[in-house]
């Protein structure tokens, strides 16, 4: 089955105050129809990066069987990993991006891993937001996400 992912992050500017994520799948079913679902996350204290790792990995779990996957995203950090092998490089040093620089979340990292082991996985970047219809449709998404009030017990704070 194919199926396009798109996330964001949303940090709300303040790396201490409310952020939240959004995550829109779309996939089309054996019968040839369409469907759109969406999960969105609300008011969460922790980074930009940590969100966007965990809107990654919440379109990535939500599939209950293998698939082809492109995920569309425009935080560098999560595409440039994979795009650009740092993860590899990061993985063969042991976690560090340099000698003595250990890398930041690991623990959603090796979630992200996991959660991508039964699938074929493209990483596309989409750069800003302005003109681009499925970053901006996310990025809506993650602003609700944000302004919301629900808490989700497995998001995992710095």
């Amino acid at each position: 089955m194919k199926v396009e992912i798109y996330t964001d992050g949303a940090a709300r500017g303040n790396p201490d105050g409310p952020g939240g994520y959004g995550v829109v799948l779309n996939y089309t079913d054996s019968k040839g129809n369409l469907h759109e679902r969406e999960y969105s996350q609300g008011y969460v204290k922790t980074t930009n990066n940590r969100m966007e790792l965990m809107a990654v990995i919440v379109g990535l779990e939500a599939l209950n069987k293998p698939c082809d996957v492109d995920l569309y995203s425009d935080s560098q950090y999560v595409v440039k990993a994979f795009n650009d092998n740092w993860i590899a490089g990061w993985i063969k040093k042991g976690w560090k991006r340099s000698k003595n620089e250990p890398v930041k979340n690991v623990d959603l990292w090796k979630r992200l891993l996991k959660a991508m082991e039964p699938h074929n996985v493209n990483f596309i970047w989409v750069k800003g937001h302005a003109g681009h219809v499925q970053n901006e449709r996310c990025d809506e998404l993650a602003t609700t996400a944000a302004d919301g009030t629900d808490l989700i017990d497995d998001v995992i704070t710095e």
